[in-house]
């Protein structure tokens, strides 16, 4: 069982960065992939970024490619997700996730473990 708390969510500005944490309970979480989803209200949950249990390789929704970075650190059981040039429709609920495979898509169903998530608002 893995646990994950997310933490970095709060107010910005259109334009400015947050930068996201996930912090994992498991003693080492580095076989699993993990993920970023986003839903904002009245809206399905969406894919953000994934990164390889490795760290070498990424993936990024079209949305968010250049402008937000997914990173890991294994040896703090960690995930980050930094996040620049915010837009309004940036605004959501942020949510971790984890795979026990080494990679996952961008389908929700790829991910075995969720976080309960954290509140990014951009305002206008």
């Amino acid at each position: 069982q893995v646990q994950l708390v997310e933490s970095g969510g709060g107010l910005v500005q259109a334009g400015g960065s947050l930068r996201l944490s996930c912090a994992a309970s498991r003693r080492t979480f580095s076989p699993y992939a993990m993920g970023w989803f986003r839903q904002a209200p009245g809206k399905e949950r969406e894919f953000v970024a994934v990164i390889r249990w490795s760290g070498g390789n990424t993936y990024y929704a079209d949305s968010v490619k250049g402008r937000f970075t997914i990173s890991r650190d294994n040896a703090k059981n960690t995930v980050y997700l930094q996040m620049n040039s915010l837009k309004a429709e940036d605004t959501a609920v942020y949510y971790c996730a984890a795979a026990r495979k080494g990679w996952a898509t961008d389908k929700a169903d790829d991910y075995d473990y969720w976080g309960q998530g954290t509140q990014v608002t951009v305002s206008s």
